[in-house]
């Protein structure tokens, strides 16, 4: 069984603490991304259980057995990199084979692993060209199929698409969820796009600064999320957040707006009076009446003006103000929409997310 553990795990560069003691558990066969913005700690961390970065403090268990002092080729890992860290002189073949050569397989072995793998990642027709001759869609399989031949109890994965253009990162992505389906092993996997963290993961595990903010399912930490910092970083285009002040119409809590505007709490907001909050919605949520991806009967209607129309397509991003500060709505089934034009959106309560100004902590139960 390829778990990993990491308890209470800390690492300081001299008198610097750069990762605040980390608690994680990977289950066998889990694929659980680490994401967060640059210089948030997420590299550090897995190079941690790599074995390329020492810890200050805290234990490392990868199969139950603590590896703090193990070196890299002893933890029974494979790491693929964002600069594919290919032998420019070695062909295909040869790159996928070093490894176990290194290691003093038998022959026979070894080919066996490098054309399993090839045939896995689509390599056979490249075999005989050099990294230099390949895409660099190519040189990223090549990489992954080097870690395959391992027989590796966990993957390790440090940005390696960062390289690629949109396109080929889309590409990447399947071909990435095809081979964890294929190998069933255990995968960490690091990245500051969120786009990639949501279409792969198991679980993802939201870093800042050094700490955890939230771990959860792709749906947990969209429709969930812990705090303002994740409820920002999530999702795309991003969440529309305003500053509000807890105030009572008729007996029931309401935000009040920047500019005055009053919007209805959810009954499970735990607010009281006055308390200075921060309300979320996402742009799905906040569309022209009609074009609503969820209708719901608890929703409050705004006439608001469009200052942008980003047509994508299938949908159109709407840009207007609210709260005194810039909001998106997303319209579906979507027509030309003029500058300026005055439109009825439309706001669902039920998807509102309230926040505490103070702490940055979901005030939703």
């Amino acid at each position: 069984m390829a778990n990993v553990s990491l308890k209470q795990v800390v690492k300081r560069y001299g008198r610097e603490e750069v990762v605040h003691g980390i608690d994680l558990e990977v289950a066998h066969n889990e694929f659980v991304v680490l994401v967060g913005p640059s210089g948030c700690g997420k590299s550090t961390t897995l190079r941690m259980v790599a074995g390329l970065e020492e810890i200050s403090d805290g234990t490392i268990e990868i199969g139950a057995r603590v590896v703090n002092a193990l070196p890299p080729r002893s933890r029974n890992i494979s790491m693929v990199f964002q600069s594919y860290a290919l032998y420019p002189h070695m062909t295909v073949r040869e790159n996928l084979g070093f490894g176990l050569k290194i290691a003093k397989e038998p022959e026979m072995e070894i080919q066996r692993r490098v054309n399993d793998a090839a045939e896995i990642l689509g390599l056979g027709p490249y075999m005989d060209r050099l990294p230099q001759h390949l895409s660099g869609g190519q040189r990223q399989r090549v990489a992954m199929g080097r870690a395959i031949v391992r027989n590796p109890d966990v993957f390790l994965f440090d940005e390696p698409l960062s390289n690629l253009d949109a396109k080929l990162r889309g590409q990447m992505r399947v071909e990435i969820k095809k081979l964890h389906q294929r190998v069933k092993t255990t995968v960490i996997y690091v990245t500051h796009d969120q786009v990639e963290a949501m279409t792969l993961a198991d679980r993802i595990v939201i870093m800042r600064d050094g700490y955890v903010e939230q771990v959860g399912t792709p749906t947990d930490v969209f429709e969930k999320p812990a705090n303002v910092f994740v409820a920002g970083f999530i999702g795309s285009p991003p969440m529309n957040l305003l500053d509000a002040l807890v105030a009572s119409v008729a007996g029931r809590p309401v935000a009040r707006l920047l500019d005055g505007v009053e919007v209805p709490l959810p009954a499970d907001a735990a607010v009281t009076e006055g308390q200075q909050i921060v309300v979320g919605f996402r742009p799905e949520s906040f569309a022209p009446k009609g074009h609503s991806l969820h209708e719901s009967e608890q929703s409050v209607h705004l006439t608001r003006p469009v200052t942008i129309a980003e047509p994508l397509g299938t949908e159109t991003i709407l840009f207007s103000e609210l709260g005194g500060r810039e909001v998106q709505g997303k319209m579906l089934n979507p027509r030309p929409v003029s500058p300026g034009e005055s439109m009825d959106f439309t706001l669902d309560l039920t998807r509102l997310h309230v926040f505490d100004k103070a702490s940055g902590k979901s005030l939703r139960k």
